[in-house]
């Protein structure tokens, strides 16, 4: 069994790694801003789902093939890419009448929650961040490494889901302002298009 000062101290690290700006709490932002609160907390939920899948690949190995593997990781990295270009082309689509008054999101929970999955899931570096993060937290002394793993992945996805937590409550709050007015309402799409389009080339540039 982990030390509880092992998983106190992961714990921490983990809330420090999920306050430092990146793609998943940008992404995070930018829905709130456009759909409330509730838009963001249904994506957040999706991220962490993410978390999970990359979770039980490191503890069954699989996130070797996109360390090892040049092929495999492009090929997801791609993908991620296309989809996020796909939701900037989206937003620049969208007008003002894409946005409601009130708190309540223009795409479906489903969609919002199947976004954030994607977002993160298609994001082969998560894999080996865990690959590396995690196992630095792990000792064959203290049980199965399997089962270690996968407890240090739901700290994790605890620390992440009140990072992400704050952030769409406080991004939600503003946007609720903002989507009052149409211009800001078109505003907001063309920044979130911008967004996802800049995540899009940040994560087709990424190397190993």
């Amino acid at each position: 069994m982990i030390p509880i000062d092992v998983l106190g101290a992961f714990f921490v690290v983990s809330v420090l790694l999920a306050l430092a700006p990146g793609p998943d709490n940008i992404f995070v932002l930018t829905q709130s801003a456009l759909g409330g609160a509730r838009a963001g907390l249904i994506v957040t939920a999706g991220l962490c789902t993410g978390l999970i899948v990359h979770t039980t690949a490191v503890a069954l190995g699989i996130a070797v093939i996109f360390q090892t593997s040049a092929v495999a990781f492009t090929a997801l990295k791609v993908a991620g890419a296309l989809y996020l270009l796909y939701l900037a082309w989206q937003a620049f689509r969208a007008g003002a009448s894409a946005l409601t008054v009130k708190e309540q999101p223009a795409l479906t929970l489903r969609q919002l929650y199947v976004r954030g999955i994607v977002m993160n899931v298609t994001n082969p570096k998560v894999s080996i961040f865990f690959l590396a993060f995690l196992s630095q937290f792990v000792s064959p002394e203290r049980g199965s490494v399997v089962v270690q793993i996968l407890i240090l992945g739901a700290v994790f996805a605890v620390a992440t889901v009140l990072v992400f937590g704050s952030v769409a409550i406080f991004a939600g709050s503003v946007g609720a302002v903002l989507r009052r007015s149409g211009s800001a309402q078109r505003i907001l799409n063309r920044v979130a298009g911008t967004v996802f389009a800049g995540l899009a080339i940040k994560l087709l540039v990424a190397e190993r």
